[in-house]
């Protein structure tokens, strides 16, 4: 009997891991109908990591945060064996916002600490904090005030929210959240490696995707590093070149420089899906994003289930919305069958609108041309 694993990341816009999972699964099923399935979607850290977690078997908690720009928004974070995962795109997401360069000024990361805040009340011993696609750049600052810290410009006042008022920063008082975190071990899941500062960093990097334009992103850079030195006034280390530290607009630098470690997004959640076990025995691993590009070669989940099919000899097909990589590019990731969703749509519109059917019918397609 052939077992076939099934792993795909989100198709963002489209489906859930979950969903591309169980789409993939029917066309194997189609092509193979006697195989032996085994789904485990995935996650690297960023957007839609609580669906994968929920179908692992984690509780969901749903609470009401201050959004990055003030107005509510409906947040979750997910609960497995008494580690709390964080999503900090649930409460200050860019899907949350329209771009612009205010917004890129004034976004913050509060309510991140509202869903921190209520994991700790809530007995969490363990936080993960997941820091893909905010609409923010405040460093983490929001966030810390949110757990109690005190975020003060040269005459002691508070001095607002959003990393454009890191301007006007000059020191901060990191005893109370200290005082929370006692006990709590802190990670921080990104398989980015942008530092906190410079041409590679926060403003400079991610800054332009949230709205920010030259001028804003030079603003942002030198608030940025006026927080890192008012970080180290509050006793914490220098994180401004701290890799990984710039990742979800320096979200990770706060949550750094209390001491989080770093680990790989893609690997921690792996770990919890189980897919090492899965990927034992199996004939054949299927996995899958919306696109597939030169980013999915760097840390992505197509890229990190590569890695583990390559050493035990398990064939790799890989299906996506678009594929912008050329031969070589899909051969370094060990793939030996692919398929895009667009090359068999009449427009994006319609691939993305009928993504489960599509994809549905592309694994049935790659399946069966391997299988031959």
């Amino acid at each position: 009997m052939t077992r076939v694993v099934i792993a795909p990341d989100k198709f963002k816009g489209s489906l859930t891991a979950v969903e591309a999972a169980e789409a993939i699964a029917l066309g194997v099923r189609d092509a193979l109908p006697d195989a032996e399935i085994v789904t485990c979607p995935v996650a690297d850290g960023g957007e839609g990591t609580l669906d994968v977690l929920e179908a692992a078997g984690a509780r969901i908690v749903r609470m009401t945060v201050r959004g990055p720009l003030e107005e509510p928004v409906q947040a979750r974070y997910a609960v497995l064996d008494g580690t709390a995962y964080i999503e900090s795109a649930r409460a200050c997401g860019i899907e949350f916002v329209e771009p612009s360069p205010a917004v890129a000024l004034a976004a913050h990361t509060w309510g991140v600490g509202e869903l921190l805040a209520d994991a700790l009340v809530h007995g969490a011993k363990r936080l993960v904090l997941t820091v893909g696609g905010t609409a923010s750049t405040d460093g983490g600052a929001g966030m810390l005030g949110a757990l109690g810290a005190g975020v003060l410009d040269a005459f002691g006042a508070p001095v607002g929210l959003g990393g454009g008022t890191l301007a006007r920063v000059a020191s901060t008082e990191l005893a109370p959240v200290r005082e929370r975190l006692h006990g709590v071990s802190v990670a921080v899941a990104t398989d980015v490696t942008n530092p906190l500062l410079g041409p590679n960093g926060a403003a400079a990097v991610f800054g332009p995707q949230k709205g920010a334009g030259p001028e804003e992103v030079a603003l942002l850079d030198d608030a940025l590093g006026r927080w890192a030195h008012a970080l180290q006034a509050g006793g914490a280390p220098d994180v401004a070149q701290v890799p990984g530290s710039g990742a979800g607009g320096g979200v990770a630098a706060a949550a750094i420089a209390l001491g989080a470690s770093v680990e790989s997004g893609f690997d921690l959640i792996a770990g919890l899906t189980g897919v090492d076990a899965a990927l034992e025995g199996a004939d054949l691993v299927i996995t899958g994003e919306g696109s597939l590009d030169e980013q999915s070669l760097n840390g992505k989940a197509p890229a990190g289930i590569a890695d583990r099919a390559r050493p035990r000899g398990v064939p790799l097909l890989a299906l996506a919305g678009r594929i912008q990589l050329d031969a070589a590019g899909l051969a370094r990731l060990g793939v030996v069958g692919s398929s895009a969703l667009i090359d068999h749509a009449p427009s994006l519109d319609h691939a993305r609108s009928h993504a489960a059917e599509l994809l549905r019918e592309r694994a049935a397609a790659v399946v069966r041309a391997w299988s031959r």
